[in-house]
């Protein structure tokens, strides 16, 4: 389609329309369909409930800071990457791409404000986690826990690059497959598999420790990850994020739209 080429146009101006402004735009969308806005608030339940669980059932000694954070993060790293697949598949299977392409047909663009949108919400989980965490810790002071502040700098910004991977990885999947359920599916089937045959094969497991996302990921939940660490989960996100995000963008670059 040769409106693919065009730059998008701000009718009020004239000019291009702001990244900022297109940004703003999908972050709202990611919370106007139904299916976004019930996953926002079950991850946010969700958060709340690792909180509750340690405050009931945990040891004195696990009711730090530190563990109320590592737990509640997990609702939102398995989470987060659906609405990530959503932003992009929802574009097709509601039939609004052909909307949103004809207002902005630079579509590079489009995806460039998803990729952005996505990593804002993954960051506002992080802080939203946090929040969540500090309140939890100060009842487990009250009720008798440990409830030490003692928390690592590292793990805070391992915290929102954790959560950035997977939301990314979501949205690469989406723009691979343009199809929800398929998207998924996929999404959580396809790493799933790759773990049980490394684990299986042992011909696989040097190549698990560089290409398993699983695996090379669980650095960023320790304090002081080596350098080869992060070139592990460098290369393993190389494969899982960047190479669907590369043939994603391609994808939704030259489908036709009806």
């Amino acid at each position: 389609m040769t409106a693919v080429a065009q730059a998008p146009i701000d009718t009020r101006t004239g000019g291009a329309v702001p990244l900022g402004r297109l940004t703003l735009v999908e972050l709202r969308k990611l919370a106007d369909t139904r299916a976004g806005f019930w996953l926002l608030l079950i991850i946010g339940l969700a958060t709340a409930g690792t909180s509750a669980i340690l405050l009931g059932w945990g040891q004195d000694a696990e009711q730090t800071y530190s563990e109320f954070l590592t737990f509640g993060m997990l609702p939102s790293a398995v989470l987060l990457p659906v609405l990530g697949i959503l932003s992009v598949t929802s574009e097709w299977s509601q039939r609004t791409a052909l909307t949103a392409f004809t207002l902005v047909p630079a579509r590079g663009r489009v995806m460039v404000a998803k990729l952005f949108a996505g990593t804002l919400i993954a960051i506002a989980a992080t802080v939203a986690t946090g929040l969540l965490a500090a309140v939890a810790n100060v009842i487990a002071g009250a009720l008798g826990g440990d409830a030490s502040w003692s928390l690592d700098s590292s793990l805070i910004w391992q915290s929102f690059l954790l959560q950035v991977i997977f939301v990314l990885m979501g949205i690469g999947f989406g723009a691979l497959l343009l199809n929800t359920p398929l998207a998924i599916v996929i999404y959580f089937a396809l790493p799933t598999v790759w773990s049980v045959l490394t684990s299986i094969i042992t011909k696989l497991q040097d190549a698990a420790g560089w290409l398993d996302l699983n695996v090379t990921s669980q650095a960023l939940s320790e304090a002081d990850a080596t350098g080869g660490e992060y070139a592990r989960l460098a290369v393993s996100a190389a494969v899982w994020v960047v190479l669907p995000l590369a043939i994603g963008f391609v994808r939704v670059l030259r489908r036709e739209v009806s």
